[in-house]
């Protein structure tokens, strides 16, 4: 009595993954427009889940509990071995587009510090457009003048970025 519902539990739990293996399935589809890496780990992940389809399968068909569990172990390890090889070939792109850019000489990214001060500069050009905005509109004056703050502020954020990007 407790293989079927145990079949019925695994049953279950694969029609619930298909928020995985369907995506999966179509990087699978898709061939070379993925990565090595993400073909891989779609493999991995079907693996798995199918082993979970299988095993429920097999909890209705056979008498012996040996079978259903040889038949897990064997999904389970083959599936590790293709997530470890997509790993391995994902750290493997990563350090190719890494060099590939070092290439095309983009330079380095800008420090957290830039970042950080490029976002107050925008923040504070929006805040002053915007009580611009709302004066103008009090006032009677033209919609225009609140533009021009804004403009201002991100002309001086984009040039802080470029500067703060150079070597």
């Amino acid at each position: 009595m407790i293989q079927p519902v145990a079949a019925l539990g695994a049953a279950m739990l694969t029609l619930s993954g298909s928020v995985w293996y369907l995506p999966a399935l179509s990087d699978l589809r898709a061939g070379a427009d993925r990565p090595d890496s993400r073909r891989t780990a779609a493999a991995a992940c079907l693996s798995g889940w199918s082993t979970t389809g299988l095993v429920a399968l097999l909890l209705l068909a056979a008498e012996a509990w040996w079978v259903p569990g040889g038949v897990a172990a064997t999904g389970a390890v083959v599936t590790v071995c293709l997530l470890g090889r997509a790993g391995v070939q994902r750290r493997r792109e990563v350090r190719e587009a890494a060099r590939d850019w070092a290439e095309l000489g983009t330079g380095p990214l800008p420090s957290a510090r830039a970042r950080t001060v490029v976002l107050v500069l925008l923040a504070a050009g929006l805040i002053t457009a915007l009580a611009t905005a709302v004066v103008s509109a009090r006032e009677g004056w033209s919609p225009l003048t609140a533009a021009a703050p804004a403009g201002v502020t991100v002309a001086v954020a984009v040039g802080y970025a470029r500067v703060a990007r150079r070597p």
